[in-house]
C-alpha cells in the first residue's frame, strides 16, 4: 500500500443516513487522503437525515457535499479493502460472499432512532459523532504499511498488528 493507492473503506449501516455518512466524511477529514471513503445502507431511507447534515456542517466544519442514501447494491462491483458494518443486524444480515475484504464490526447505536426534542436529539448525534471520531483516530494512527497488509478471510496474517 503506497501514498498513491488510498485504502478503500465502506461503512455499512441500516438507513445510511447517519452514522455511516458520519463516519464517511469524518474520516475523509482524518485521513488525511490516506483513505477513500463509502458509505451504503442495507436499506437506505434515501435522504440523509437533516441532523447529520448539521452536526457535520456546524460542529466539524465539514460540507458533506454529494452526501446521500444510497443501498449498498449501488456499489457491488467495486473493490473494498476494509468494510466496517455499524449495527449487529447489518452484520448479520449482509451478504459477505459479496465482497470478500476484511470486515470489522463496531456496534454503534443510531441516532435517529432516539426520540426526544430537537437539543437532545442534536445532543445525540453529536455524541455519537464523538464516538465514530474516537474510533476513526484510532484507526488512523495505524501503521499504513499494516493496513495494507491486512489478511482476507482465511488468510492467516503475517505479522501481529
Amino acid at each position: 500500500m503506497t501514498p498513491s493507492h488510498p485504502l478503500r473503506i465502506l461503512f455499512l449501516s441500516t438507513h445510511n443516513a447517519a452514522r455511516s455518512i458520519m463516519a464517511e466524511y469524518l474520516l475523509r477529514r482524518l485521513g488525511h487522503g490516506r483513505f477513500e471513503t463509502c458509505s451504503a445502507g442495507l436499506e437506505p431511507r434515501g435522504q440523509v437525515h437533516p441532523m447529520t447534515l448539521k452536526v457535520l456542517s456546524e460542529r466539524y466544519r465539514i460540507e458533506p457535499n454529494g452526501a446521500r442514501s444510497k443501498s449498498w447494491e449501488e456499489l457491488q462491483g467495486e473493490h473494498f479493502d476494509l468494510i466496517i458494518t455499524l449495527r449487529d443486524k447489518d452484520r448479520e444480515a449482509f451478504p459477505r460472499s459479496r465482497w470478500e475484504p476484511i470486515a470489522a464490526h463496531w456496534n454503534q447505536s443510531d441516532p435517529a432512532d432516539f426520540e426526544g426534542d430537537e437539543k437532545q436529539q442534536e445532543l445525540r448525534f453529536i455524541q455519537t459523532g464523538r464516538e465514530l471520531s474516537m474510533r476513526l483516530d484510532l484507526l488512523c494512527a495505524l501503521p499504513m504499511e499494516k493496513l495494507g497488509h491486512l489478511p482476507h478471510p482465511g488468510e492467516q496474517a503475517s505479522a501481529p498488528m
